[in-house]
């Protein structure tokens, strides 16, 4: 019981970094390999908070500032480049990695970090005659509403309604009279919010070091692949099937463990190389 709570909250963070990134892709067709630096930059950001004023106030407040850094990013590199060729986009993005780890190492240093489990969440509860930790159910949780809310807004809501018309045709909607270019800011700062929500919750069950974003965005990538490229649905089942993977691989198979999460990946790409929940393009 304890390994499946443990691979449904690497399941949350996965799915938390992966629906910003297929979000990101699905309308501005750009990978954004910075992405991990964002949920890296989330984290530190969380450690800071945390020692001033606690962590409640980072997991409410780091979101909104990694929104806005998402804006910066979109408004100052990104928009200029969506009609350029996709090695230049990989270039800037790449470059994007550079600096945000150069302005961590400037302002936290080389050091590691620690967030402190809040003492609400500390401890462990029993659940079916076996030791739970709080703050991964907590994790668990908090993942869960995220999708839920997440999915409703895509498929349920006018707003969601009009990311998706800009994702599939953005000339379309501009003639029709939708901001494009607030769509697109507007997406990548709700991706960067989804990392910066990412890295305050891995705070207090991981260490906070300054490559910790290359270590996840890997997997990030699997998941969207698995999913499906654009797909929230589909980075939800991805998600799951790469952290239950991790957790009860790292528990029987440590050694194995990323020959087995290649293996599925492999295996999904020869059954569905559009990924899982991919759509049919119809043609013109």
């Amino acid at each position: 019981m304890s390994t499946f709570v443990i691979g449904l909250s690497i399941s949350m963070v996965l799915f938390l970094l992966a629906s910003g990134l297929t979000l990101i892709f699905g309308l501005l067709k750009i990978i954004n390999f910075a992405h991990g630096a964002l949920y890296m930059l989330g984290a530190y950001l969380a450690y800071q908070i945390s020692v001033m004023l606690g962590f409640w106030w980072a997991l409410a407040g780091v979101p909104l500032v990694l929104a806005l850094v998402g804006v910066l990013i979109e408004r100052l590199t990104l928009r200029p480049i969506y009609s350029a060729p996709h090695a230049l986009q990989l270039v800037v993005t790449f470059g994007l990695i550079l600096v945000l780890e150069e302005v961590v190492r400037v302002v936290w240093g080389l050091s590691g970090k620690n967030i402190a489990v809040p003492a609400l969440l500390s401890g462990s509860i029993e659940l079916f005659s076996t030791e739970l930790s709080r703050y991964r159910l907590f994790v668990v949780v908090v993942g869960a509403t995220a999708a839920a809310l997440l999915l409703f807004v895509v498929e349920r809501t006018k707003l969601g309604l009009l990311v998706r018309a800009c994702s599939a045709n953005s000339m379309m909607a501009a003639t029709l009279g939708i901001r494009v270019d607030r769509a697109r800011a507007l997406v990548f700062a709700i991706g960067a919010a989804l990392a910066g929500f990412a890295g305050v919750i891995t705070g207090p069950m991981l260490p906070i070091q300054l490559q910790m974003g290359n270590s996840i965005i890997l997997d990030c990538f699997i998941v969207v692949i698995i999913g499906g490229l654009g797909n929230i649905r589909g980075a939800v089942i991805g998600a799951l099937l790469i952290g239950m993977t991790r957790a009860y691989g790292q528990q029987y198979l440590s050694e194995w463990i990323d020959l087995i999460v290649y293996t599925v990946l492999i295996s999904t790409l020869l059954l569905r190389p559009q990924g899982l929940f991919s759509k049919r393009e119809r043609l013109a």
